[in-house]
């Protein structure tokens, strides 16, 4: 297993998905799984278009839409908003390596989803010969 770490600076969707490659390209193998995964309960991982930056802003614009920072929560961090993200996105991914490649859409990118910034963050990576 391969351990990512990134420094986030508020909420954001960084793009992580050129450190992921990096990783397979190291890892030598020509076909193969990729697990990706964050060990944490206020940030999410997500596939998505890294061509256009204004996808980024939408994303992140109607998650905030659809989570109601007005909701009487009871949580006491402050930070209920961020663990239902969290939960929207999800925690883990799988994307096929093809020729020592991560096997991504022409528009597909990696993103780590940060609701809770700033914050460092892991992401591990488990990669199995397929």
């Amino acid at each position: 297993m391969d351990t990512l770490t990134f420094k986030t600076n508020k909420e954001e969707l960084l793009d992580i998905t050129a450190e992921i490659a990096e990783t397979v390209k190291k890892s030598n193998f020509e076909t193969g799984i990729c697990y990706i995964y964050v060990p944490h309960t206020t940030c999410g991982l997500a596939i998505n278009e890294n061509a256009d930056p204004s996808v980024k802003s939408d994303i992140l614009g109607e998650l905030k839409e659809m989570v109601n920072e007005n909701y009487p929560y009871r949580h006491g961090e402050g930070n209920s908003t961020a663990h239902i993200k969290s939960i929207l996105t999800g925690n883990s991914l799988i994307v096929f390596i093809e020729n020592n490649n991560l096997k991504l859409g022409t528009w597909q990118g990696v993103y780590l989803c940060e609701f809770d910034g700033p914050r460092t963050r892991q992401v591990w990576i488990k990669i199995t010969a397929g």
